[in-house]
């Protein structure tokens, strides 16, 4: 079944499918991620998806939190570079419990300054976590090298510092500026009629601002590749190798997309995964990712492994870049290349919260959900030299960035 896409005229827009279940599933996705933060707020939308949930006009934070948890639902946030989303699971019988508490904490969330100071030190916390995670730290410090005095290079988790200076009246001018009917897609899966959830939508958002400020989209230029070795490991050492790639408005997103899922995607038999840990037993993970925003996007491969085994790792990782650069892959290659692709979104497809989440994404980002056929025939227009030329745009020598973090300097 295809999902119906609405946009009313207050800018509101409503992604809607129906799914027989017993569980259904909400988002409010906000364009308000932190590349839309000032300079110097760095960490405000991700401190703002903290706060929210600490109380509104009519409830306690305590209140808040439990509203959907009491009746055996899941309440939960996100924050992004371009998007704020705050969600719900819940038994579908509870749908208006659920759209009247996610409008509420939207239009009526209340920042007193004894739960700001507490929320910075929980923050803080997660701030210590991940520095002391080097899997985690070292995707953010690569994208921080490759977006280099920009927006998108900013940690969303913003800095210890920065953070102590945030406040009341930040929280309050980022919701009046980003909580709005035009810049505010609800996506929705579940058994429940389309025009039941527009009527509670309608019902709960009445008091939400229809506009804010106009968001504008700072492009990023320069990039600059990279080869930075740090002494940052505790066990094991990691890599991560990449540079830039298609935005998602580019018409070769899909290509990017096919081309990553064959070098290193979720599946045991993909190039790098065959390569480094099945014949070489280099390493334990291996993974590749395409990540597209507005403007530009960027692609990256993880390995983690041994110290003796990194230099290694990297040269294995090029020889199999420069297969496909120095020659399009075979026809027979292809076609199970596509087969294999097609299957995984499908299988992306049949989780429900999953695919709230995609669908959201989706027409936040373009304003339409393409269909099922439209995706796999975008697939099928792809050729071998459409891969190859690819990845000689992007994944040429003096195109490749290098991030190690190791035992030693």
């Amino acid at each position: 079944m295809e999902p119906t896409c609405i946009s009313y005229e207050s800018g509101l827009k409503l992604v809607y499918l129906h799914k027989p279940s017993a569980v259904a599933h909400i988002g409010f996705f906000y364009r308000a991620g932190s590349r839309f933060e000032n300079k110097d707020q760095t960490g405000l939308a991700h401190f703002l998806e903290h706060c929210v949930f600490k109380g509104t006009k009519k409830r306690s934070g305590i209140q808040t939190i439990s509203r959907i948890d009491e009746v055996g639902g899941e309440l939960n946030a996100y924050t992004a570079k371009e998007e704020l989303c705050l969600h719900a699971s819940f038994p579908k019988e509870h749908t208006k419990r659920a759209i009247e508490l996610l409008s509420d904490i939207s239009v009526n969330p209340v920042f007193t300054k004894k739960e700001v100071e507490k929320e910075k030190e929980i923050i803080i916390d997660e701030i210590n976590s991940y520095l002391d995670s080097p899997y985690d730290k070292i995707f953010d410090d690569f994208e921080e090298e490759l977006f280099k005095g920009h927006a998108l290079g900013n940690n969303i988790l913003g800095v210890k510092k920065g953070l102590k200076n945030l406040s009341k009246k930040d929280l309050d001018l980022f919701v009046k500026n980003f909580f709005t009917k035009n810049n505010l897609v609800v996506s929705f899966v579940g058994d429940i009629s389309m025009n039941s959830i527009e009527k509670l939508l309608k019902t709960y958002l009445v008091e939400m601002p229809d506009q804010g400020i106009k968001i504008d989209v700072d492009p990023f230029t320069g990039y600059k590749p990279f080869n930075i070795k740090r002494k940052e490991a505790n066990y094991q050492a990691h890599l991560v190798l990449g540079g830039m790639a298609p935005s998602y408005s580019d018409d070769n997103r899909t290509v990017m997309a096919l081309l990553m899922n064959i070098l290193g995607g979720p599946a045991m038999n993909s190039t790098l995964n065959i390569s480094l840990r099945e014949r070489h037993v280099l390493a334990y993970s291996i993974e590749a990712n395409y990540v597209p925003y507005a403007d530009v996007g960027f692609w990256q491969v993880y390995v983690g492994c041994e110290s003796k085994n990194i230099n290694k790792s990297i040269r294995l990782i090029k020889k199999e870049l420069n297969r496909i650069l120095k020659k399009p892959i075979s026809a027979a290659r292809l076609k199970m290349a596509k087969q294999q692709f097609k299957g995984q979104l499908a299988l992306g497809m049949d989780v429900n919260s999953g695919l709230m989440h995609s669908l959201g994404k989706s027409l936040l980002a373009f304003g339409q959900i393409d269909t099922i056929e439209d995706i796999h025939n975008s697939i099928d227009e792809i050729s071998s030299k459409d891969l190859q030329e690819i990845g000689l745009k992007y994944m040429g020598e003096t195109h490749i960035s290098t991030l190690i973090f190791d035992l030693k300097d």
